[in-house]
């Protein structure tokens, strides 16, 4: 097991180093986006481009190099041209690892680490989606167990006819459709993502409308799963040799229908769980959340690439980190793979 572990993760990693790899080489050969602001804070970000070894400094113009630009500031002339792509590949590559330094904003927040800009946007959005795992988890379990024993019945084709229509509303229009009318027409909820300012109240209030709109397509899919999973466990051959040894339906389904319905169960719910930190960007450029996924947008929008590759990493390794949680955790949870490696 262990070394099946192992392999995985190192897997992962190489993969995860090829794709930030390519992703930074394609970024890099994009036309070089000139500073913004006035003639120090370019200077500054020019001269932070030279430390990370993406740039060249000149005091006179230089021939046969791309020019980055020319800054004239206080009487001093700055000529600034651009290193080859794969001479800032292998300089990303020691920023990284000696120094863990990702470069700097352009025009998010000049100057600024893009790292820095990563960590502050990324609490928001871990926040919101604490909130919709514990929401969601729970009550698509118990919907689609629900479902499951009331199987055939009135109960059981409300719930999967809901789950069919409903899960097939991004939450991104659903979000759409409540602000219209819980913000806009009553006011009952804030239209937008409250401040630092605002009171604790307005703070509470604000996360209703994005964690029941990201609750929602999770709550379907896991009620969806879950039904089909206990259906299936509740109409085996082992099911029947229990209730024929004298246990009740009740003792049946919770000694041993759930128990092996929850197997393959388990694991999704931890991939997504996962998976969701990624955010969704639509929504909280509707809301106006300052999370990953409208950073993302900012960044694309701006010109940004340095925010813009930081971010797309961080999506990469968020995907990366759920395949291997949801490869390992079938190993864990289910004895008879832990078996069959050791065999």
């Amino acid at each position: 097991m262990w070394k099946y572990v192992l392999k995985r993760v190192i897997l992962a990693f190489i993969t995860l180093f090829i794709i930030l790899s390519l992703t930074f080489i394609l970024i890099k050969l994009l036309p070089f986006e000139r500073a913004l602001g006035g003639a120090p804070a370019r200077v500054a970000y020019y001269l932070k481009q030279v430390v990370l070894g993406f740039a060249y400094r000149f005091d006179t113009q230089q021939t046969g190099l791309k020019l980055i630009e020319h800054i004239t500031l206080n009487g001093q002339e700055y000529y600034f041209y651009e290193v080859p792509v794969m001479d800032q590949y292998f300089s990303w590559l020691k920023n990284i690892v000696l120094h863990w330094d990702w470069g700097t904003s352009r025009s998010i927040e000049k100057n600024v680490d893009a790292m820095i800009i990563i960590v502050e946007k990324l609490k928001n959005t871990v926040k919101i989606n604490v909130f919709v795992a514990l929401f969601s988890v729970p009550i698509g379990i118990l919907l689609g167990i629900w479902a499951a024993l009331k199987k055939n019945k009135l109960t059981d084709h409300i719930i999967s006819t809901s789950v069919m229509v409903f899960i097939s509303v991004p939450s991104f229009v659903l979000i759409t459709f409540l602000m219209l009318i819980l913000c806009y027409n009553n006011a009952i909820l804030p239209s937008q993502w409250p401040s630092a300012s605002d009171t604790t109240g307005t703070k509470v209030l604000g996360y209703i409308l994005p964690v029941f709109c990201l609750s929602f397509g999770s709550i379907c899919s896991y009620a969806r799963f879950v039904r089909a999973e206990l259906c299936e466990v509740m109409s085996s051959d082992y099911l029947l040799l229990a209730r024929t040894k004298g246990l009740t339906r009740r003792q049946s389904i919770v000694r041993h229908a759930l128990k092996n319905a929850m197997v393959p169960i388990f694991p999704s719910i931890l991939s997504e769980v996962i998976g969701v930190l990624g955010g969704s960007m639509v929504l909280e450029r509707l809301y106006g959340i300052p999370g990953i996924g409208s950073l993302f947008v900012d960044a694309l929008n701006g010109k940004d690439y340095n925010v813009l590759f930081v971010d797309m990493a961080l999506f990469t390794m968020i995907s990366l980190l759920s395949a291997v949680v949801l490869d390992l955790s079938y190993g864990f949870i289910d004895p008879r793979i832990r078996m069959g490696a050791k065999k």
